[in-house]
């Protein structure tokens, strides 16, 4: 293990004083380092692509509160927009004119989505989404894929990917088993998996969920023809098309993953660059599915905070952020620089690594590859990956804490970012 010189003093006595408060120190799993090892560092402010933790250390950021932070952390604009709005108030509980804006923004960004209802996280939105293709198709199993996934709910906690693969947990005890038995699961990138299951359950299938660009397992990306045969199968088996594009929604291109790869589903989940930072999701797809939603339809879901002025104003500024000329350009160069270079740098050290970046998300393993799935994910050494995270974290390169997330890149970061970046991970790769 590379030497601890980072002073985290601070950091450690508040993180030991959240563990007899909250379970295991935090509010989220994967922020208590435990598949890394050491101690987490405790933030204390952001800004653009950097860090400061409690203790005064500085850290170039890839994690990016997990993925909004697209434009940079605590954006000007963002902030002013923020300003303004939160002198009318924080909460309405009803109807305001920012929902309309955002709605109409999304509508015509997304190809999938002719409606869109507002909701307060992606769990939420997924949750919402199955709900609904239930409804609509009167069927009630739903295919997912091992390693992927769409939020904590009951129903979607079956070989499920993000903070349970790096825990190492099975599907999570106080889950019935009469909620998952409707729950199918296949190999991502395996058409043949997904027929089969068709195939095994005749028009009992309301449809398939996914993540169009795996960030749970780490970064996985579809095999050509995948999602084009997904759509295909759907199709012949009436069943519905979801994208989770919670995390790659206006990050890998302004339309998403359906706009990069030209597949259009039914329905789709988005989240965390919507509310710029703010607490939000949305679930969308065809005006004909979306009409089951009440009060339009039968099928309900509802949130007191749906719709949070403040939610939508951040979505909505960052939004216009993104849409102007040159963004996603930027965004491919830079990240496409950082993700080749670790691998240069890996190769160049003697260390067997696979990975890859599409616009401004990316990932490595190390793993020979190639990681096609979930588990060619798990053949990685997390041993290695452990090391290198903290040696990085000790050269002020904040990396997610898990080998199975994706990293993120923003606007903000720099040319010298990567370069020093590439610097940190040749001195770590030579010494672990």
């Amino acid at each position: 293990m590379v030497a601890t010189t980072l002073n985290t003093s601070k950091s450690e006595e508040i993180f030991a004083g959240a563990q007899k408060l909250m379970p295991g120190g935090v509010s989220s799993p994967v922020r208590a380092f435990k598949s890394v090892g050491g101690q987490p560092i405790v933030f204390d402010r952001v800004k653009g692509a950097y860090i400061w933790d409690v203790d005064g250390n500085q850290y170039i950021d890839y994690v990016g509160t997990w993925g909004p932070a697209i434009c940079g952390h605590a954006h000007p604009e963002v902030l002013n927009s923020l300003k303004e709005v939160l002198e009318k108030g924080t909460s309405f509980g009803a109807p305001c004119v920012l929902e309309n804006i955002l709605a109409e923004m999304v509508i015509d960004a997304v190809p999938s989505i002719e409606m869109v209802r507002f909701v307060n996280s992606g769990t939420e939105a997924c949750m919402a989404v199955l709900r609904l293709m239930r409804a609509f198709t009167g069927r009630d199993k739903v295919i997912k894929f091992e390693g992927c996934y769409h939020g904590h709910a009951d129903m979607f906690l079956v070989k499920a990917g993000s903070g349970v693969a790096t825990l190492g947990l099975p599907d999570s005890p106080g889950v019935p088993k009469s909620v998952t038995s409707n729950t199918l699961t296949a190999p991502y990138n395996d058409l043949e998996a997904v027929k089969q299951l068709f195939a095994d359950n005749p028009d009992q299938i309301s449809g398939v969920i996914l993540e169009p660009v795996v960030g749970n397992s780490g970064f996985i990306t579809p095999d050509a023809g995948f999602l084009e045969g997904l759509r295909m199968i759907t199709q012949e088996n009436g069943a519905l098309l979801v994208f989770d594009e919670v995390m790659t929604g206006f990050r890998i291109a302004y339309g998403g993953a359906q706009e990069k790869f030209n597949v259009t589903p039914d329905l789709t989940t988005l989240g965390k660059i919507i509310g710029g930072g703010l607490p939000v999701g949305a679930y969308g797809g065809r005006r004909d599915i979306m009409s089951m939603v009440a009060p339009s339809g039968p099928m309900y879901q509802a949130g007191t905070l749906s719709g949070n002025p403040l939610a939508m104003t951040a979505g909505i500024k960052t939004l216009e952020l993104l849409h102007k000329p040159g963004t996603y350009e930027q965004l491919d160069k830079i990240t496409k620089r950082l993700a080749n270079g670790l691998l240069a740098v890996a190769k160049e050290t003697g260390h067997a690594i696979c990975g890859g970046q599409l616009s401004a998300m990316f990932g490595i393993f190390f793993n020979q590859g190639p990681v096609h799935n979930y588990d060619d994910a798990k053949k990685s050494d997390l041993t290695k990956f452990s090391k290198f995270h903290r040696g990085m974290l000790e050269r002020g390169i904040y990396l997610a804490p898990s080998q199975f997330e994706a990293g993120f890149t923003s606007l903000a970061h720099t040319e010298e970012d990567i370069d020093k970046t590439l610097a940190a991970a040749k001195e770590v790769m030579s010494m672990i």
